[in-house]
């Protein structure tokens, strides 16, 4: 789970799960909406991967990325125990 809320920790990496909660995208289309680097957006989207937040599949040449909400379901059960 630590690994989850240092994927989370950053702005960038939380703005991917948002566009990748609308649709799978590789990274090339996740790159065009940030003013960063590509090999910056890869380096997050390995954290995210680490984090088991966002799978990826290679089709043809390119790697498209999806949300894993399982990981994101069982991070909401927890935080709900905390209210409990």
């Amino acid at each position: 789970m630590n690994l989850v809320f240092k994927a989370l920790n950053d702005a960038t990496r939380r703005e991917i799960l948002l566009l990748l909660k609308k649709e799978d995208m590789t990274a090339g289309e996740i790159a065009s909406h940030f003013n960063i680097s590509k090999p910056s957006i890869s380096h997050h989207l390995e954290l995210l991967k680490r984090a088991d937040l966002v799978s990826s599949t290679k089709k043809g040449q390119f790697v498209h990325y999806s949300i894993n909400t399982s990981i994101i379901e069982d991070l909401l059960q927890w935080i709900i125990t905390l209210k409990e």
